[in-house]
């Protein structure tokens, strides 16, 4: 997994470290405001970020309170790689560079505060 980048394609189809079941990725940096599952069971979400939203697969999200969130190191397998266009690198690109930018703020604060 470490040289996949993160933000997979919407699509791809992944089994988390430790998992069982298959999970497809429908969404990115998802900040839940009810319920979210890893693979312990529910999780106290409120607040945090995480890389991916996904649903179970094959059947897709069934109902609203089947919404997994995780972070791209908790990905043991990648099982299918979903759709790559143009739009897609793009947004990827977009991400990824948002990502560098938001941990060099949060370095800079850290050392302003410690200062």
């Amino acid at each position: 997994m470490e040289d996949e980048k993160r933000f997979l394609p919407i699509g791809t189809v992944v089994i988390l470290k430790g998992g069982k079941r298959e999970l497809m990725i429908m969404s990115y940096c998802i900040m839940p405001s009810g319920d979210v599952y890893d693979k312990t069971g529910k999780i106290d979400a409120q607040g945090k970020m995480f890389d991916y939203g996904a649903c179970f697969y094959p059947e897709g999200m069934v109902t609203s309170d089947q919404l997994f969130a995780f972070n791209h190191d908790q990905i043991e397998r990648i099982c299918f790689k979903g759709y790559v266009t143009d739009n897609y690198k793009e947004i990827s690109r977009v991400l990824n560079g948002g990502l560098e930018e938001m941990k060099k703020q949060q370095e800079k604060e850290a050392k302003e505060g410690q200062e």
